[in-house]
């Protein structure tokens, strides 16, 4: 027979090598068609009811379909959207487990379930089969030949230092990547990208958005693209316009050979909203294949979403089958693909129960026993949309956090604003009032100043404004409340004096990230002066305002590689900065975690952390074990130089300067124990104890 019931225990279309499984969860559905297509996918060659339903999965085994086979959904039911029920088996739906895609969506209404331009909208029901136009779902060969030699770098948490990337934009525009590999997964790994990552000493890698995903119809009638990639489709399938060829051995080759430089790999991961939007939306494939199942409905009106993340709809991770998919689909990628770790979009939707955020929620309970994940890195982007969304310092042990509160904090601080010590000495040490309880580490803070989201790091000191102008949107997307400072010019200036002076402040901004406790997160083409010309939202932007501009490589004045080098070298020296613990004060025996002190090097009080206007930091963090140095570290905010004296500590007679982001020329001095110097206007400065 060539169509028999085959199982229901693998979701998705598995080939055996000799036929092919398919299975798709409908809890609602009455009937699931098969739909195989030509290799061009524009040809539906036949429709296949699948004969068997056990647990609310539809399945049926192929014995002729081998990998390469094209295929989508039919799933029939009712069309009830006020009972939030959205069926119509003339929308050829994607299989939410396709592994790889072929073709791109081409937009038409027919890709909507309901009749545009009807006076009932989407109460209405449209009967245009949408085929030609919707990508396909494609069988594939899982198998790959990793070699013996690659394995991950398994970077402990306290050494992890992540630079966030676009696929495309980070090597659309280098020179020195080959053609053909430019913007593609290929490029990352390159050699002249892994040499740029090994200079930067960077270990870990965390990819914007590479699931398959689609472009907004406003946005491509607009010319532009859903560029970032938050707009996903396909949860299990690497998306195809960053590949040369096959996508899946694409990426999984790229992964290798980052593996083998001793760089480690994560995904920013979107789970939290699919691309199918609000009601208004188009049925391509969750919506079509069980609306009730996978998203969260209005308890009183479920023709209407509950929307959390500010997208049209919130996936329902309550569900049982729908936790199933996202579990499936993260294993996948670490079974399959050996990525190390995932930042989770909005993750605060994933972890929603019926009255709001839940810290023992049942996605949190099954990331949490599951043994293929307890390996890798989790990280939290610990907010969405909806009520209650804002939940730093809230999520379990395992995982840890974007700490928007060492952004704003040091955004405001570097840009002039005064009484701030208290604030930015927490910041600096591991933020332990966010993140000191249930047995969570310093590792817990993931710190960042710039990230996709945002100004870059040039702009952040160039602009006072947003320029989104470019969006559409009479610039009124993207955040108004950037914390930044123009230092005295909108824009690009060639004043010597506000040149220099940005370069300071971005250098200002790198120097604390990087001796900061916690996990230093860096935005790719900070390091060369990459500028959006002020665009703080720039997702739409698939072109030279997205990509990362390097004309300031090697340029004096841009170019601070060697700088950043500099400060991951300072933080591997120093375990202090890296360790596990937390910090605490003078101890009995003398010894000490951390010592805060005034200008006059001697232990702050409570009026020393109430001073009107405070700009000025300075600290010690002390040896974890016998021989190891202190490190000293001076921050001055003010536009104005403050005289201080270094720590008289008799075990240390002199203290090596490692760090003044004022002196271009880097000089290395010793200072007597107890001797004054100065700190310069806006300058961050470190110093090792030496005997």
């Amino acid at each position: 027979m060539r169509l028999s019931a085959g199982t229901s225990s693998r979701l998705g279309a598995s080939w055996d090598g000799r036929g092919t499984n398919f299975a798709l969860f409908s809890a609602n559905a009455q009937k699931v068609e098969l739909c195989l297509f030509d290799p061009q996918g524009r040809r539906e060659l036949e429709r296949i009811e699948l004969p068997e339903r056990t647990e609310e999965v539809w399945h049926g085994y192929l014995n002729d379909v081998s990998p390469g086979q094209l295929y989508g959904y039919r799933v029939h039911g009712p069309y009830e959207p006020w009972h939030g029920h959205r069926f119509n088996p003339n929308k050829l739906l994607l299989d939410p487990y396709a592994r790889r895609l072929a073709g791109r969506l081409v937009w038409s209404d027919a890709h909507f379930a309901y009749r545009t331009g009807s006076a009932r909208e989407d109460l209405s029901y449209d009967r245009r089969d949408n085929a030609r136009g919707m990508p396909k779902a494609v069988v594939v060969d899982e198998s790959f030949n990793w070699g013996r030699r690659e394995t991950s770098p398994n970077v402990p948490w306290e050494d992890t230092i992540i630079y966030e990337a676009h696929v495309k934009g980070l090597t659309q525009k280098r020179g020195d990547v080959p053609p053909n590999l430019r913007g593609t997964y290929g490029g990352l790994s390159s050699p002249a990208t892994i040499e740029h990552l090994k200079r930067l000493g960077v270990t870990t890698i965390e990819l914007l958005p590479i699931h398959g995903f689609v472009d907004d119809r406003i946005l491509v009638e607009k010319k532009l693209s859903n560029y970032w990639g938050y707009n996903t489709l396909a949860f299990f399938a690497p998306e195809p316009r960053y590949a040369q060829d096959n996508p899946l051995d694409g990426f999984r080759t790229t992964v290798a050979r980052l593996h083998d430089a001793g760089i480690e790999v994560m995904l920013d991961v979107v789970y939290n909203h699919t691309a199918e939007g609000n009601h208004m939306g188009p049925t391509l494939s969750f919506r079509g294949i069980d609306n009730a199942s996978y998203y969260w409905l209005k308890p009183d009106n479920p023709r209407f979403y509950d929307d959390f993340t500010g997208c049209g709809s919130s996936v329902n991770l309550k569900h049982p089958r729908v936790l199933q998919m996202v579990m499936d689909s993260l294993r996948y990628w670490v079974e399959v693909c050996h990525v190390d770790g995932f930042r989770f979009d909005l993750a605060t939707t994933l972890a929603r129960g019926p009255n709001g955020f839940e810290r023992n929620s049942s996605f949190f309970m099954a990331i949490r026993q599951d043994p293929v994940l307890a390996s890798v890195k989790l990280v939290a982007e610990p907010w969405d949309l909806g009520m209650g969304g804002y939940q730093v310092g809230a999520y379990p042990s395992q995982w840890s956090e974007w700490n928007d509160r060492y952004r704003s904090a040091m955004r405001r601080y570097w840009s002039g604003e005064g009484s701030l010590i208290g604030e930015v000495s927490s910041r600096m040490t591991g933020s332990s009032d966010l993140f000191n309880h249930d047995g969570r580490a310093p590792r817990a803070s993931i710190n960042h100043i710039t990230v996709h989201d945002g100004f870059t790091l040039q702009d952040l000191f160039s602009y006072n404004e947003k320029h989104n102008e470019a969006n559409g949107e009479d610039n009124r997307d993207g955040s108004s409340e950037n914390h930044s400072t123009n230092c005295g010019h909108e824009g690009p200036t060639d004043d010597p004096e506000i040149v220099a002076l940005r370069r300071r402040l971005r250098k200002n901004q790198l120097a604390c990230l990087l001796l900061a406790r916690g996990v230093p997160l860096i935005l790719a083409g900070d390091e060369v002066g990459n500028s959006q010309n002020g665009n703080n939202n720039a997702y739409c932007q698939d072109n030279e305002i997205g990509w990362t501009n390097w004309d300031g490589l090697g340029r004096e004045g841009e170019d601070l590689i060697d700088f950043i080098s500099h400060m991951t070298t300072l933080r591997r020296r120093f375990p202090q900065i890296r360790a596990r613990n937390w910090l605490d004060g003078r101890r009995t025996d003398g010894s000490y975690g951390v010592l805060w002190l005034t200008p006059a090097a001697e232990e702050m009080k409570e009026q020393d952390w109430n001073f009107p206007e405070g700009r000025f930091l300075a600290y010690v963090l002390g040896p974890i074990d016998p021989g190891q140095p202190p490190i000293f570290i001076v921050l001055n905010a003010a536009p104005e130089a403050i005289a201080f004296k270094l720590p008289k500590m008799p075990e240390y007679k002199n203290w090596q300067q490692l760090l003044n982001t004022a002196d271009v020329k880097q000089t290395v001095a010793d200072l007597a124990s107890g001797s004054e110097t100065k700190a310069p206007p806006r300058s961050v400065l470190a110093f090792a104890g030496s005997v």
